[in-house]
């Protein structure tokens, strides 16, 4: 008999692109078979403040913490605050670059992206990230229509995840939030470039992920009608009204993996076009 699969968040801070982390990670993931991975990436992390901003998603949605930052004093305050909130954390690189050290007989030069060759694709996918980081979750509405892609869905359908790894391929991704009974913003319903993806999912399978979401909270987190399936079902109901209203295609993300949306994504738009 097979065992329900469950969620774990897994939380993956980069100073480049993170691409190499995303790889580990999901090699890693991939080996347990009743528990899936909510990714949540944070690519282009080279500052304190904005650590500060990505440890105050972590706490809201505790998890295993994996991150390539060659910056050691960032690097420090990483492993620092991930013992003081009780988490799991590892330097990807960081055994990698100690056997290098130790065969080499001298210190990795601890550049920020040396992977990468700065050519004109680099840094298209640099800007597409900066932008998706600034569009995310309804942000920054006026410019809407610089988008390639704008994805819309309730609560907990993937859409983050989605939109950085889209980023990652350079394409310049925003993602809006559905709340039933709130229309979304005139910018959206205007817009003339960018496709626009409703994701949905089973209410089962967005109650399993939010019931993770509750569990990590903190004391006094008001989880009504959050996690219950029937008021899940109407979101979905209302979500899916909209996105037929405008004539928005949809995507049932319940059993993809985030490479599987996106693919499907890139394929409407290729149709689209």
């Amino acid at each position: 008999m097979n065992k329900p699969q469950s969620f774990f968040h897994l939380h993956l801070i980069s100073d480049a692109t993170g691409e190499t982390l995303l790889a580990a990670g999901r090699a890693a993931s991939a080996q347990y078979k009743d528990a899936r991975a909510i990714e949540h990436i944070y690519p282009l992390i080279r500052t304190e403040k904005q650590l500060a901003k990505v440890f105050e998603d972590i706490e809201e949605e505790p998890g295993i913490v994996l991150y390539t930052v060659v910056d050691q004093h960032l690097a420090g305050k990483i492993d620092a605050k991930a013992a003081q909130m009780g988490l799991p954390c590892v330097s990807v690189l960081e055994p990698v670059l100690t056997v290098f050290q130790s065969y080499l007989g001298t210190p990795a030069g601890r550049r920020v992206g040396a992977q990468h060759v700065l050519d004109a694709e680099y840094f298209r996918r640099i800007d597409a990230l900066n932008f998706t980081m600034e569009h995310d979750d309804g942000q920054l509405q006026h410019d809407i229509e610089e988008a390639d892609i704008v994805l819309i869905g309730i609560s907990r359908t993937s859409k983050t995840p989605t939109s950085i790894y889209l980023a990652n391929r350079g394409i310049k991704t925003a993602n809006i939030p559905i709340v039933l009974g709130v229309p979304l913003p005139e910018s959206l319903a205007n817009a003339k470039k960018p496709l626009i993806v409703g994701l949905v999912a089973t209410a089962e399978r967005i109650s399993q992920v939010r019931q993770n979401r509750v569990l990590g909270s903190t004391a006094g987190y008001d989880a009504n009608g959050y996690v219950d399936r029937a008021t899940i079902a109407e979101e979905l109901a209302y979500a899916r009204q909209i996105c037929t209203r405008h004539n928005w295609p949809m995507i049932d993300v319940s059993r993809r993996s985030i490479e599987e949306t996106a693919a499907a994504i890139v394929a409407l738009r290729g149709r689209t076009r």
